[in-house]
């Protein structure tokens, strides 16, 4: 029996505990920071199958590493379990249906993310035994994906550094291996101290926070031609200084998002964007304080590490789906927009297009290229960080239906089916097989290393996150 079939033999008959995890976390629904119980039961996890477990790390309560094994190659298992607020739905529906009004939900699958990586952690590590073979697999325990960028923090404190590489994955639409390229961002809270006064009576003698704040606004919006155009500048007024309009709001916040492809083109749109925060600060004689919150790091494409996956990915095929599966699939389907369903097929490969368009869900592995390590992928992961300290590669598999659009209700509501499941374990099936293949050829970890290294071209890991910045969870 090939190791392949092995991995795909351990993982099926663990399987029922891995959907009951997966399923568990899904209903825990915990934000960034919080995935108190999340964390735990992955811990809990961990240690029945022969982990040691160190929690805490890089001083995140709800951060830590899973080991087994000893010396080198290290290969690090990235998970993620932590979900989204105002996204709360019901499983298996096809229309919004909240369980809780407001409440959180996973809706970017991130109970798949982190399941899928355990199980890949839990068959490589029993390869690993039957082989009699050397090495050490870490499972990663990465919290605040979303919004808190865990892994940029776990990178500053060296958690990576004696990693040799890393794999991670990301629920799709598609089988694929991700594009290589993500934008770079930085996450920074402006907030702005006037004067409250009645807005009647005494006007004259307010300093409106909330006027600041949409002054700011006004100005990047201006700002928004002159930047380069992969760049991406995103806002949420986080605090409008109260709900009486006839009261001059002597406070008032606003989050800026800000993205672009590399971490220095950040930097230098933040500093612009600072300089019409003091503007608007000037203008409203308010005083602005500027609240770092967090930033990640642009990925570094391998395309070796793909390649290798892709192998992989082929020789365990896709996975395949029932009647009832599909029929819910299309069901799915039919709340996307046409805007959405055509977005999905623009961006595939003609081939791959052509063979899904008729249908609702992904049937089928994309076919590889390397010209993948330079397509954007769009947004941002925190799993760039990793990617600048050590060899680093991401698959996607059919989690959601062709044309969803992640962060939706959609997301959440397949996220505890068997379409969802099924995704999940291909990936850790892939996550297994890659690192297994890569445990074993020393020389292939080296040409990965030493592409790596061409890639940088003499640049080091510079975190973008600065010292004295402490993670949100700490504040």
């Amino acid at each position: 029996m090939s190791d392949i079939k092995k991995i795909i033999e351990i993982i099926e008959e663990k399987k029922d505990t891995f959907i009951q995890i997966s399923d568990q976390i899904w209903e825990f629904a915990e934000t960034r920071f919080q995935e108190v119980q999340s964390a735990e039961l992955i811990c809990q996890t961990l240690e029945s199958e022969g982990f040691s477990v160190e929690k805490g790390i890089a001083d995140l309560p709800t951060a830590f590493v899973g080991s087994f094994g000893t010396g080198n190659p290290v290969v690090a298992i990235l998970g993620e379990y932590d979900a989204l607020s105002g996204l709360s739905q019901k499983s298996g529906s096809t229309f919004p249906e909240p369980i809780e009004t407001g409440g959180n939900g996973h809706g970017c699958g991130h109970n798949l993310l982190g399941i899928g990586s355990l199980a890949a952690a839990v068959a490589l590590k029993d390869m690993m035994e039957q082989n009699g073979l050397n090495g050490t697999v870490r499972y990663y325990g990465c919290p605040a994906e979303e919004g808190g960028s865990g892994k940029t923090f776990m990178a500053r404190a060296g958690c990576f550094h004696d990693v040799d590489f890393a794999l991670c994955w990301h629920p799709w639409t598609t089988n694929t291996i991700l594009p290589g390229k993500s934008l770079a961002n930085y996450q920074v809270y402006f907030k702005f101290k006037g004067k409250s006064a009645h807005a009647a009576v005494q006007p004259h003698l307010g300093r409106s926070a909330l006027d600041a704040v949409e002054l700011m606004n006004v100005g990047v919006n201006y700002l928004r031609e002159h930047i380069i155009s992969e760049a991406r500048v995103h806002y949420a007024i986080t605090n409008t200084g109260g709900f009486s309009p006839n009261v001059v709001q002597g406070e008032a916040e606003v989050l800026y998002l800000i993205r672009a492809p590399k971490t220095q083109q950040v930097k230098e749109i933040y500093e612009r964007v600072c300089k019409i925060a003091r503007g608007a600060a000037l203008m409203t004689e308010t005083e602005v304080e500027f609240v770092f919150d967090k930033a990640c790091s642009n990925l570094i494409p391998n395309t070796t590490l793909n390649a290798k996956m892709a192998e992989v990915m082929s020789e365990i095929g896709a996975p395949i789906y029932d009647e009832g599966e599909i029929h819910f699939a299309e069901q799915l389907h039919a709340t996307l927009t046409d805007g959405d369903r055509e977005n999905e097929m623009n961006n595939l490969p003609n081939e791959v297009a052509e063979a899904l368009k008729d249908k609702a869900i992904s049937d089928i592995n994309n076919p590889y290229s390397d010209d993948l390590a330079d397509k954007p992928l769009g947004g941002s992961t925190d799993v760039g960080d990793v990617s600048w300290i050590v060899p680093t590669v991401q698959v996607g598999t059919a989690c959601w239906v062709l044309g969803t659009p992640a962060h939706t209700w959609q997301v959440v509501t397949i996220g505890a089916t068997s379409i969802a499941h099924k995704g999940m374990l291909q990936a850790g099936k892939v996550l297994a097989g890659t690192a297994l293949e890569v445990m074993k050829n020393p020389e292939l970890l080296e040409k990965c290393k030493i592409e790596h290294k061409l890639r940088l071209s003499g640049d080091t890991y510079q975190c973008p996150i600065p010292k004295e910045v402490i993670p949100a969870c700490n504040r």
